[in-house]
């Protein structure tokens, strides 16, 4: 079963009085469960279909559907209760609130949505990524990996089937971002979530069951790796 899928999706911008076309007639699906990883150098289109992707912008042309639920047309309304409880996000600057500890950032998109078990939630994911200690700290009495280890916890407290995560290991040194990449996949296959996760590392591409490569807005190879 498809859980994603674009169909000959386009994104231009107008710039004055240039048009610059970011994706290019772009068609792909995502199997439920899938670990896929879009792949591609810099200015190649890549954070831009992430964002089309998860209903954070709007294709210029295309349709894009999220689990059979066409959500190109959706308004912002109809958007935010699927983004909050269908789809998990880790971004590379990690997007925590300054004045919320770690525990009530985490708790957050769980309290959005009237969970009574955010608390708890939060706690046993804290407690799950090693950070239990760490509860009551706010962003800026935590290092590098230690954010982006509770971004991840926050993502995914409202058990989305879901993830996207944009150069999630991008701002982090190697020894951090290996292990929080480590992390992600444990918890990925722990939770049997769907992982699209966007990154110029050819080394991360590596570990993924499938590979999207885009250059200049177009996809020049999709495949498989041998598991």
């Amino acid at each position: 079963m498809k859980i994603l899928q674009a169909q000959e999706v386009s994104k231009t911008y107008t710039i004055g009085e240039r048009q610059i076309t970011v994706l290019d007639n772009v068609s792909f699906g995502v199997n439920n469960g899938e670990f896929l990883v879009v792949n591609g150098s810099s200015g190649s289109g890549k954070s831009t279909l992430l964002s089309l992707m998860s209903g954070l912008d709007n294709p210029t042309a295309g349709r894009i559907w999220v689990d059979e639920t066409d959500i190109t047309d959706l308004s912002e309304d109809d958007l935010a209760p699927l983004r909050n409880e269908f789809i998990g996000f880790v971004f590379q600057s990690f997007h925590l609130v300054p004045s919320l500890t770690a525990l009530e950032n985490i708790m957050f998109p769980a309290e959005l949505k009237r969970d009574s078990q955010a608390l708890q939630k939060a706690e046993a994911l804290l407690q799950r990524v090693g950070l239990q200690e760490r509860a009551d700290n706010f962003p800026h009495q935590l290092s590098g990996g230690e954010k982006q280890r509770v971004a991840i916890c926050r993502a995914l407290i409202n058990d989305p089937k879901l993830v996207f995560a944009d150069e999630p290991t991008g701002n982090l040194d190697s020894r951090n971002g290996e292990a929080i990449l480590q992390l992600l996949l444990e918890l990925r296959q722990e939770r049997q979530t769907t992982l699209v996760l966007v990154t110029h590392s050819v080394e991360i591409a590596r570990r993924a069951e499938r590979v999207i490569t885009l250059q200049d807005g177009r996809i020049n190879a999709d495949y498989r790796n041998a598991q």
